[in-house]
């Protein structure tokens, strides 16, 4: 059963929780992260991503350069912005989008749970993206950016935050994407440990967004037992950041294809052989969003049409049966020739959070053919993980994004 504790968070001084707030570090280009940061001595990117407080062409990887994290965090502690919680709490931490709430649970998870499959991936990670995480938070001794973690929902936590809710909220603010973020501690001893047993009941958890972070955060955990043999398994360095959201509170969203040639093929002859294995349909609207799992949106040559996926393409193998895999393996790989969209740089992938114009733009511009996907949905993740295989890459996107620097762990030693 899963062993997620309670901790004493670093967070920011109230007053300054919206200045010092940030989008996780991966989200932006080094070029973009130097812009973030410009002439802003509050934001967490600084933390996040240290190369910004070096020259531009200086060594993003050297030693100094995490060194500067830790300095700068530590500088942000002793001068007072932020504080550590006096005792163990959980965290209720609500985002607001577009008027949808989703609310979680900020805690720490357990090591041990992600080496014992407790605690289950869709993906898989790369060693060169968590060198630079491992260093981060070894250095730091830190844990700086939240894992976003999912569970089947159960009725004891919700009660516990619901309690919390009806009090004064820690921070409530909104960010300038208009994503209002608030946030309530519980440390009250009694409603602490419910919350553990609560937790202690459920079976599994899935991370949803943010593999390499925890990748690395386990990594630097194996790190420091080996460096302290006789662990007991109670320091914080078994355990990482997380927030943690019930299956009903989560929302997907599409995860599109744009691609840049048809490999030979006129549109005509494309669109005719896409009719060999696909239902095919042109669109009344003039841009066209699936409606339900089983359809695909296909801009080409400036029309839109709706691609139905047929009965007999589903097998009922959890990985093969998501919409993102049947299009990759019907018709991106056998048609298109593009057989690895990992590497294959004919392919992009665009957020579903930059909408369907944003596919338009791309086939007047630089592409042949997009194609809008139905999201995949929690349970279809939950599937997938639980047959202990991997999703197809990029076959989700979740919004909104948790912030970096309002909840740290620490992990010394």
């Amino acid at each position: 059963m899963a062993d997620v504790k309670p901790f004493r968070a670093l967070r920011p001084r109230a007053d300054l929780a919206e200045k010092i707030a940030a989008l996780p570090y991966d989200v932006y280009s080094r070029e973009e992260a130097y812009e973030k940061v410009r002439g802003d001595s509050y934001t967490f990117l600084r933390i996040d991503r240290p190369e910004t407080q070096f020259a531009p062409d200086y060594d993003m990887y050297a030693p100094e350069v995490y060194e500067r994290a830790r300095d700068m965090l530590h500088e942000m502690l002793e001068q007072g912005q932020f504080l550590e919680e006096p005792k163990e709490a959980y965290y209720v931490y609500e985002l607001v989008m577009n008027g949808r709430s989703q609310i979680g649970i900020g805690a720490c998870a357990s090591v041990d749970d992600y080496e014992n499959q407790v605690i289950r991936k869709h993906e898989n990670t790369r060693a060169d993206k968590e060198a630079d995480r491992i260093r981060h938070v070894d250095v730091c001794s830190a844990q700086t950016g939240p894992i976003f973690l999912a569970y089947r929902r159960r009725g004891g936590i919700e009660e516990e935050v619901r309690r919390a809710m009806r009090t004064a909220p820690l921070y409530d603010f909104t960010a300038d994407d208009g994503i209002t973020h608030r946030m309530w501690v519980i440390d009250d001893g009694a409603a602490v440990e419910h919350i553990r047993r609560e937790f202690a009941q459920v079976e599994t958890i899935y991370i949803a967004d943010g593999h390499h972070r925890c990748a690395s955060a386990v990594r630097v955990s194996q790190m420091r037992r080996k460096a302290h043999p006789d662990y007991s398994g109670a320091e914080e360095f078994n355990y990482f950041l997380a927030v943690l959201f019930p299956d009903d509170q989560l929302t997907i969203m599409d995860y599109n294809r744009v691609v840049k040639d048809l490999n030979g093929y006129s549109e005509e002859a494309f669109l005719a052989r896409v009719g060999e294995i696909f239902d095919v349909s042109k669109a009344e609207e003039t841009t066209y969003r699936p409606k339900r799992k089983g359809e695909i949106g296909m801009c080409l040559d400036g029309a839109w049409y709706c691609l139905r996926i047929r009965d007999g393409q589903y097998t009922g193998d959890a990985v093969h049966d998501l919409d993102v895999a049947v299009l990759q393996e019907e018709l991106l790989a056998p048609v298109l020739g593009i057989l690895d969209p990992k590497v294959d740089d004919r392919i992009d992938f665009v957020g579903g959070i930059r909408g369907l114009e944003e596919l338009e733009r791309r086939v007047r511009g630089d592409a042949k053919a997009a194609f809008a996907m139905y999201p995949t949905d929690i349970h279809e993740l939950f599937a997938v993980s639980d047959a202990g295989e991997l999703m197809p890459p990029k076959s989700t996107w979740f919004e909104p994004k948790l912030r970096s620097g309002l909840l740290i762990h620490r992990i010394e030693p």
